[in-house]
């Protein structure tokens, strides 16, 4: 019976300590990673790039997350969504955490530096301090416009790829940092909105709660007019061909029917609707572009 108990125990904690980094966060950040690494050569990706150039930006994304988990462990007691965190319900402490954030940037690190570039491990370190210190620290409880300003350090990891790859930046891999830029608004908003109530409770200037929920309704509308118009560029510029446009189109139009219905207020549950639509939205268009440039190099 003791060892059987040790064993729960120790799987609990297990679980904590995978539950701080975000798996769910980081498996979507790693699809635009690897979509950007397929897309910046020809000749295909080394295996040793394509396995350590993500493994190290995961760890390096897990690092920030779990640094996100402490900065708003009083935040996140006070919230439905949040309050069976491992830190917010005292699983682990802070002192802990943090520990274990600081292990896997340094091992992300030195991954990125052993079989990528020192390039892209540069910017992975900025992507991971946007988010943890700038984004986390101060501009979460600084600003409405919190996700706009931090939004950039969650949009890199294309060009993460990109640049694991490569080992220079160039204008397509901005322009897929550009696109997660466009969505990051409209997706977190719609969420923001649905979390009204609890973000005001714990005192987060979200734009819900700071100028209503009108306000913000009329804003994801237009930045998904914005986001329907960024995520056609890959077209324009000849970087994608007629699949990825379609799809693009009709992912996009998706997404703006959704944000019309949140706007109009015309259906219960829509602003959580938009949010896991958007979800779905970002995964597939990737996916579409990544599938679109294979079949245009067996042309």
């Amino acid at each position: 019976m003791a060892t059987l108990i040790g064993e729960r125990h120790s799987q609990a904690i297990w679980r904590d300590y995978l539950e701080l980094t975000k798996p769910k966060v980081v498996v979507l950040m790693l699809i635009t990673s690897l979509v950007g690494m397929f897309l910046a050569t020809r000749a295909g990706v080394p295996w040793t790039v394509l396995v350590f150039g993500n493994l190290g930006i995961a760890l390096c994304a897990g690092g920030a997350a779990a640094v996100n988990h402490v900065v708003d462990r009083r935040i996140d007691a006070v919230m439905a969504r949040t309050h069976k965190r491992p830190l917010a319900e005292g699983r682990v402490s802070p002192a802990a955490a943090l520990t274990f954030a600081l292990v896997l940037a340094v091992l992300g690190q030195a991954v990125l530096l052993a079989f990528t570039n020192a390039l892209t491990a540069w910017l992975t370190l900025a992507s991971l301090l946007g988010y943890a210190v700038i984004y986390t620290g101060f501009l979460k409880r600084a600003t409405p416009q919190n996700i706009v300003i931090g939004g950039l350090a969650g949009a890199a990891p294309p060009l993460l790829g990109w640049t694991a790859a490569t080992g220079h930046v160039s204008a397509e891999p901005l322009l897929l940092v550009l696109i997660i830029f466009a969505w990051t608004p409209p997706h977190f908003w719609a969420l923001a909105i649905h979390r009204k109530e609890e973000y005001a409770k714990a005192n987060i200037p979200m734009l819900p709660v700071t100028h209503g929920e009108h306000y913000t309704k009329v804003h994801i509308l237009l930045y998904t007019f914005a986001l329907l118009a960024v995520s056609l560029m890959p077209y324009v510029i000849h970087m994608s061909g007629m699949l990825y446009l379609i799809c693009a189109l009709g992912l996009g139009a998706r997404f703006l029917q959704w944000a019309v219905v949140l706007y109009r207020g015309t259906r219960p549950h829509a602003a959580i609707n938009t949010f896991k639509y958007s979800i779905y939205y970002l995964f597939l268009l990737f996916i579409a572009l990544l599938v679109d440039h294979y079949l245009l190099l067996n042309l």
